[in-house]
């Protein structure tokens, strides 16, 4: 069992901390372990077994464990000596309905550290959100990170880095896809069911959906499009075209729920001049590239926003907040923020032809603020500062 080390030291930094450690993302991204790795954590800093009790609601074991109550006599009855602190470590709770009367009953109750994870957003609906109002914690979970991908291959000597970095991009970075690549051929199959139970069991069944196949076609056309610009509109003419009429509201509830079952991630657009957020023409990313390969069958054919979606995805990680940026009729691919932290990416698969260097450049030269503006490209840097506008090699600012 591999570290995901980016997440459980947030878990352990928070632990003991009176607040709920809600771990958040897609199915198969690793949640399940990372519970798993701070089992062993907890048990190798003195925690007696009998004072962790760890349920996953996906395992046929909690199978009648459906209501609150069940949940709750399971619980408590495990909890024989109130002196000392229990563990709580729940999978996929969101399987059991009113789930969130007990962590609420316990948080407040019992001398207990409460940690849950679950595969949409739900999990944090307003209703939750209120009742636990300022007590928990989001800890967003993500496939793994080019980074991590080289540390669960466990230096193949056999490929260079651009080598694991292209298998990075063809296959994606779900944690079980390393495991598969021994026998490529699995990985499609793997991909599919995962995306199929995601869509099945986190989108339609979650939210009633009537119309299954406006929804893939929904889904397909932004995996089609990472990186451009969408509207409504758009996506309408597109579904229009294909001989599927529907109306926006549709679209933008499809779009949401999406967004909730962690497979798309939305970028709103900022204008830098005007210091305020646009409400129209967003762009979207998948939130792995290998899902998005599956689904659109086209490879790597738009080169450069893939390698876009991959820097998007990698400033999340990294705990920025992350905007396209509008100056003028000019664009920033990604404006990054943190509480006391700006910097700006233009992300390129090349500069080495004279007039695309000038317009990746123009839009950064535009801005007249001194936080630290990057280009992003696959090139051999040789020269790697454009009147205080670095370039940097992609492959390098993934591992740094």
């Amino acid at each position: 069992m591999k570290n995901r080390d980016l997440y459980l030291n947030q878990l352990i930094q928070f632990r003991d901390k009176k607040l709920i450690k809600v771990i958040t993302g897609l199915r198969r991204s690793g949640k399940s372990t990372l519970l798993s790795l701070f089992e062993n954590h907890l048990i190798a800093s003195g925690v007696d077994n009998k004072h962790i009790i760890r349920m996953n609601f996906e395992s046929f074991e909690f199978d009648e464990i459906i209501s609150y109550k069940e949940l709750h006599a399971h619980i408590k009855e495990r909890i024989s000596d109130t002196n000392k602190k229990y563990y709580i470590l729940l999978d996929e709770v969101q399987q059991v309905s009113s789930w969130e009367k007990v962590i609420n009953s316990f948080l407040v109750d019992a001398n207990v550290d409460i940690y849950i994870t679950g595969s949409n957003a739900y999990l944090l609906s307003s209703e939750l959100s209120t009742l636990l109002s300022g007590r928990y914690v989001e800890i967003k979970m993500q496939p793994l990170s080019f980074k991590e991908y080289l540390y669960f291959l466990e230096s193949d000597k056999e490929m260079n880095l651009q080598e694991k970095f292209n298998q990075y991009l063809q296959y994606g970075g779900l944690p079980t896809v390393v495991d598969l690549l021994n026998n490529p051929d699995t990985i499609g199959p793997f991909l599919e069911g995962i995306y199929n139970t995601v869509l099945m069991k986190d989108v339609i069944e979650r939210n009633g959906v009537r119309d299954a196949a406006l929804l893939e076609s929904i889904l397909k056309f932004i995996a089609a499009n990472i990186g451009s610009i969408v509207s409504t509109k758009k996506i309408s003419d597109y579904l229009t075209s294909s001989g599927r009429k529907t109306t926006s509201d549709t679209i933008d509830n499809y779009l949401r729920m999406l967004e909730n079952a962690f497979i798309i991630y939305k970028a709103n657009r900022y204008d830098l001049k005007g210091k305020m957020f646009l409400k129209t023409l967003e762009k979207y990313y998948i939130v792995d590239i290998g899902i998005r390969n599956r689904l659109t069958s086209l490879g790597n054919t738009d080169y450069g926003h893939v390698l876009e979606n991959v820097v998007y995805l990698e400033l999340l990680r990294r705990g920025y907040e992350v905007t396209i940026g509008k100056i003028g009729s000019l664009e920033v691919d990604f404006v990054a923020s943190k509480t006391d932290e700006k910097i700006y990416y233009q992300v390129s698969a090349t500069i080495m032809d004279t007039k695309t260097r000038e317009r990746e450049l123009r839009p950064l030269e535009s801005i007249s603020d001194n936080y630290p503006k990057y280009i992003l490209t696959m090139d051999q840097i040789i020269f790697n500062d454009y009147s205080g506008i670095k370039v940097k090699n992609i492959i390098d600012f993934l591992i740094e």
